[in-house]
């Protein structure tokens, strides 16, 4: 076989799954299982070859955490300015692989946010896809259906080519109504389409620039240095593979895979992959609950509930209806509510923060720096800080002179003092409780003048 270059992509603009998912924490990251979808992905991927992450600048820290946690290289990811959908985005990914891969080189892309049960079987599904990308064809793995799905679309599919295990692709088809998603699964000749595809670099590319050539035509103005990037991505149109490529193209294939796949796109799907969170009812069945804390759930004379709690929102829903969260996060969205892009926490190069309170008198956190690792140097100019450290034995760095301290220690950083705090622990995190009292207490107000991530 051909080199394989597993390409894993991780997007998404965390709608279908708020309020845990959210714009700037999409649900690849989302603490729903022992380790997050994108780290089970790369995991899946990795028997294959040495896989490459694409997602946008806005995830970099979240993805680079997770490749860390791999012990995968950090520097195996490519970054998108923004997002402007897929075909844009395996554009961007042919230019870069094209400086050190000959265009025979086999590239399989697979999304971030979905689960596979059966991850042996899958890779045989894209080892056959391969073999058939070999031969020139672009092939995706289509997925048996368990169900008449009315939200997925469909491939249909005819003879076999060849030994490679691959079916000739027919056409794509738009999610069906429910009659019709019924004669697409009994026929027989009809399986789910995942997102999931193989091909060599040159079909992609003269596929791209058949079909899509104002895609491929943006990309051709990109400099070595990538220096442009940003300005050719706002030129480039906003378009699916599928659209761009999938429904035009003919020599395509298809490996049907019954690999225990779903997308988590919906908290019903997610209702029946992971337990529920503990229920105390009186009168009240097949309900699912979730909560991001250890609360003590209570429900009376309610049926076919789903609901989801987090630090700073609430979602109920009907089961069978929780698909229609997107249309409540759009709702959400013209009232510029803020529980749309982040959640209470934020993780950064350095570790982590989670804000316990948020007045306009104080605000709160506790703040978790990782063996090694040391915040910026820097100062505020509308806060004073007080520290108050829980675990570890971090040094504190004020106004040039240093401080070490152990649990139960506390330091008070006035308003415009440069500070910094350092864990020189190689295995131990260190954990502290930061109050800052003042008239600002935005992330903006900081003034920084050193930091080893850069961001001076």
């Amino acid at each position: 076989m051909n080199t394989l270059i597993p390409v894993v992509l991780s997007g998404g603009s965390g709608t279908r799954l708020w309020p845990i998912s959210r714009t700037q924490f999409p649900k690849q990251f989302c603490e729903l299982f022992d380790e997050n979808l994108l780290a089970q992905t790369l995991k899946r991927v990795l028997p294959l070859g040495q896989p490459i992450v694409l997602t946008t600048e806005a995830l970099r820290v979240l993805t680079e955490r997770t490749l860390k946690d791999l012990k995968l290289d950090p520097k195996a990811a490519i970054y998108e300015p923004g997002p402007r959908n897929t075909a844009p985005a395996i554009a961007l990914l042919l230019h870069r692989l094209k400086k050190d891969h000959t265009g025979d080189t086999i590239v399989g892309v697979f999304p971030a946010d979905h689960r596979v049960t059966k991850p042996g079987v899958f890779q045989d599904a894209v080892k056959a896809a391969a073999k058939a990308a070999a031969e020139g064809y672009i092939c995706t793995l289509g997925i048996e259906p368990t169900f008449a799905a009315t939200g997925y679309g469909y491939i249909e599919v005819g003879d076999a080519i060849g030994s490679t295990g691959a079916r000739a692709s027919v056409r794509f088809r738009e999610k069906p109504d429910v009659l019709t998603a019924e004669e697409f699964v009994n026929s027989g000749h009809f399986f789910w389409n995942a997102g999931m595809f193989v091909f060599r670099i040159d079909a992609m590319e003269k596929a791209l620039t058949t079909h899509a050539p104002e895609v491929m035509k943006a990309f051709a103005a990109l400099s070595p240095s990538l220096d442009n990037l940003a300005e050719i991505y706002k030129s480039a149109p906003e378009i699916s593979i599928d659209y761009a490529v999938m429904e035009r193209e003919k020599k395509q294939a298809c490996v049907p895979c019954a690999c225990g796949w779903s997308d988590m796109g919906s908290w019903d799907e997610i209702a029946e992959s992971i337990p529920s969170s503990a229920i105390t009812a009186v009168r009240a069945e097949n309900n699912f609950a979730f909560s991001t804390r250890a609360k003590t759930i209570g429900m009376v004379g309610v049926s076919d509930l789903i609901v989801v709690d987090t630090e700073d929102a609430i979602l109920i829903a009907k089961k069978g209806e929780s698909q229609a969260t997107k249309e409540l996060v759009a709702t959400l969205k013209k009232t510029k509510n803020n529980t749309l892009d982040q959640r209470t926490f934020e993780i950064r190069p350095w570790g982590s923060f989670e804000i316990l309170r948020d007045t306009e008198s104080f605000k709160s956190k506790v703040i978790h720096v990782l063996p090694g690792q040391q915040l910026s140097y820097q100062s505020h100019k509308k806060r004073a800080e007080h520290w108050v450290i829980i675990q570890g034995h971090p040094e504190v760095v004020l106004n040039d002179q240093i401080l070490k301290l152990s649990p139960g220690e506390n330091v008070y950083i006035p308003v415009g003092a440069k500070h910094r705090i350092r864990n020189p622990s190689p295995t131990e995190t260190v954990e502290f409780v930061e109050v800052q009292v003042g008239t600002y207490f935005g992330e903006d107000d900081i003034t920084r003048y050193q930091d080893d991530y850069s961001r001076v």
